[in-house]
């Protein structure tokens, strides 16, 4: 069997229906043995950034890896901002790399090149992959195959990438049709009793009980246990930038979402609470702000993560337990389920009234024009049929994050460690391919959005059913804030020297229907306009003042309950 042969057979048996790409010469015999095989839809894009991204949105909302490939050289490097997307939000994925003949790579040479587009994308990739390998020998493609998909959705999910020399994948090799891999259960650490005994009188004494979700729990495909767990036990539950979608906006135990540009009374709420559970979380400073002693405090922390590193990390004190979620969730539902403890009715109505008094359609209640908060809810209301929302980076991403009202059938994916404008359009590609027929939602600013719109065209060809709604302030907004905040207001690129087309025109120069909203009465009917025909693309441009900024913020090196406008920064942030 030639080996391009075999690995179409090999990505079939391993769940991929679509593969995301852009042809070059070194992944011709890829991109002819998917056409022979016929049963792998292949979704060409028009740069490699946007096939990493789609792959990357694949790989989240499907539990199977998602696939991209590109050919050697620039395409190869072009694929590594959505490769190290994968690696910072645990995106499992297998990036399959075309490489120059192998008597055409330098080797040891003392030169920079050989073969035409030769480029050492395994040394460029090992720092945002669990694993880079070159293919050596035609004999070594099965194994590697396997290894590669094995280790992308093992303990902590991420990224492998295959780089295979021309010749490798021209050749023939003498193996059966690969099968289907029987699931490997995850496992749980060996949980010492004391750490149970601890959890048992953390939790029994508690008045005022917190669990922090964070994307590990989807990650570690223990959404159900987590819901299991924390509604037996009736604890409220706030969540990180990439969990906006663990519980639905309504539930009864939702509170909201914490850190940097947070729901104030979710901050609130965690800054009062007595015991954290941290639950697939790495506590980043965009979740705990700059003093990590007071979000400490004299609580109880239980950092719960499949990695040891990420536990202690930048909060000390905590009572660690290394374990995947879903085994630890399962056994601790049957451990900690029926204990007794404090009457927590007062908690929740407290959380309650937290909420009712920092609304966040107050926070920018005397902002010019369009409220972005209202307009969220707004979308929401109206997109209940999408199955998931795609969010790109800005201040928009934190306006969706603080307002988007979730459904329990719809998906959040933004970037969230690797923070990538242009991520929501091509990840909408990958999404939309994954949930068909479903529509999804992009949401996106007018500066992420310049950063690969030539991906509408791909919506074209591909007639997927994405509803886009590009949040135009005329600048890049989040770095402008920035400026406001800490360079005398000097707006160098951000608002001086950057502009805007007509985005609905764009839109419609491609062939989607594309609209715009300037003011609060124009948005219904904007709002059915873009769904007007669910199954169709369809853009919405919806324009802001400039000078709106998002808040709440934590003000740099304050507690994290002290937030702007009402608090000020005492240090220049950095992140």
């Amino acid at each position: 069997m030639k080996v391009t042969d075999y690995v179409a057979r090999f990505l079939y048996s391993r769940g991929v229906r679509t593969v995301f790409e852009l042809p070059g010469g070194m992944t011709t015999h890829l991109l002819n043995s998917l056409y022979e095989f016929q049963k792998i839809r292949v979704l060409s894009v028009h740069h490699e950034q946007a096939a990493s991204f789609a792959a990357d949105a694949a790989g989240r909302l499907t539990g199977v890896p998602g696939v991209a490939m590109a050919t050697s050289g620039p395409g190869a490097i072009n694929l590594l901002t959505g490769v190290g997307s994968c690696f910072f939000d645990s995106s499992p994925a297998v990036f399959i790399t075309g490489q120059v003949n192998r008597h055409e790579l330098r080797g040891e040479r003392a030169i920079r090149q050989l073969g035409f587009q030769e480029s050492d994308i395994v040394s460029m990739s090992k720092p945002v992959t669990k694993a880079s390998w070159q293919i050596r020998t035609p004999e070594e493609v099965p194994e590697l195959l396997e290894r590669a998909f094995d280790l992308a959705t093992a303990g902590r999910p991420g990224p492998v990438l295959l780089d295979i020399p021309m010749d490798i994948q021209n050749s023939v090799i003498d193996v059966p049709d690969p099968v289907s891999a029987p699931s490997v259960p995850s496992s749980v650490s060996a949980i010492d009793s004391s750490v149970w005994q601890q959890l048992r009188i953390a939790l029994k004494g508690s008045k005022r009980p917190l669990v922090l979700a964070g994307a590990g729990v989807r990650a570690g495909n223990a959404l159900q246990a987590f819901h299991r767990f924390v509604e037996e036990l009736e604890l409220p539950v706030v969540n990180s930038l990439l969990a906006v979608d663990v519980m639905a906006y309504g539930h009864p135990l939702r509170v909201g979402m914490i850190g940097s540009y947070a729901n104030r009374w979710a901050n609130h709420a965690l800054a009062n609470s007595d015991l954290l559970l941290v639950l697939g979380s790495r506590l980043d400073i965009r979740q705990t702000g700059n003093d990590t002693a007071f979000f400490k405090g004299d609580r109880v922390i239980v950092h719960v993560d499949c990695e040891f590193g990420e536990i202690n990390n930048r909060i000390p004190g905590c009572i660690a337990v290394l374990s995947e979620l879903r085994p630890f969730l399962e056994t601790a539902a049957k451990e900690l389920g029926s204990i007794e403890h404090s009457d927590w009715s007062r908690w929740h109505a407290e959380i309650a009234a937290l909420r009712e008094k920092y609304d966040d359609r107050l926070e920018l209640s005397t902002a010019t024009g369009i409220n972005p908060n209202v307009f969220m809810h707004q979308l929401s209301v109206v997109s209940q049929q999408a199955a998931a929302y795609l969010v790109d980076v800005g201040q928009h991403q934190m306006w969706a994050a603080q307002s988007i009202e979730i459904g329990a059938d719809q998906r959040w994916l933004t970037s969230g460690g690797m923070g990538s404008m242009g991520f929501a359009l091509p990840a909408a590609i990958g999404a939309a391919a994954s949930v068909a027929p479903r529509p999804v939602v992009v949401v996106a600013g007018d500066g992420g959005f310049q950063c690969n719109l030539q991906e509408l065209q791909t919506i074209v060809r591909n007639r997927l059913p994405v509803k886009i709604v590009v949040i135009n302030n005329h600048c890049h907004g989040m770095v402008r804030q920035f400026q406001q905040s800490y360079f005398n207001e000097q707006y160098q690129s951000t608002l001086w020297g950057y502009d805007t087309p007509d985005f609905a025109r764009v839109a419609q120069a491609f062939g989607i229907p594309g609209f715009s909203v300037v003011n609060e009465r124009q948005v219904d009917e904007g709002l059915r306009a873009l769904w007007e025909d669910p199954s169709a693309p369809a853009l919405l441009e919806v324009t802001i003042d400039t000078f709106t900024n998002v808040y709440p913020k934590i003000a740099f090196g304050r507690p994290l309950t002290e937030m702007e406008p009402d608090a000020k920064p005492i240090a220049m942030e950095s992140t």
